[in-house]
């Protein structure tokens, strides 16, 4: 295996990329949505959501807090999970620019 060569980009690139591979998996994919769905800080209700066991989905939800996008607060003996909005906004403004230049691009080509 080949040594990483993450230290040759930018702390943005590499942010970006810790975000995009923390939504590598249908899984914590179904977990933003339902955070997004329900729009409040959630306790266990995630677990019901999915065709996953407890110790399955606690581990996608720490990968997903972990990058960032998620938020976790202890309340009692249990963690409620919100979404990082700022880190959600950072990927936002990532395809919009995309979207933006495929629009401008769009205009100047044949």
């Amino acid at each position: 295996m080949g040594a990483s060569k993450s230290g040759a980009f930018s702390a943005d690139h590499n942010e970006m990329a810790t975000l995009f591979k923390a939504l590598s998996h249908p899984a914590r994919i179904a977990i933003i949505e339902y955070l997004i769905k329900v729009d409040s800080c959630i306790c266990g209700d995630i677990v019901n959501e999915l065709p996953l066991a407890q110790p399955t989905v606690s581990q996608h939800l720490k990968e997903l807090k972990n990058a960032g996008l998620i938020k976790g607060n202890v309340e009692g003996t249990s963690i409620c999970y919100c979404i990082n909005e700022s880190n959600i906004e950072k990927i936002m403004h990532f395809f919009q620019a995309i979207t933006q230049h495929l629009e401008i691009k769009k205009k100047q080509c044949c």
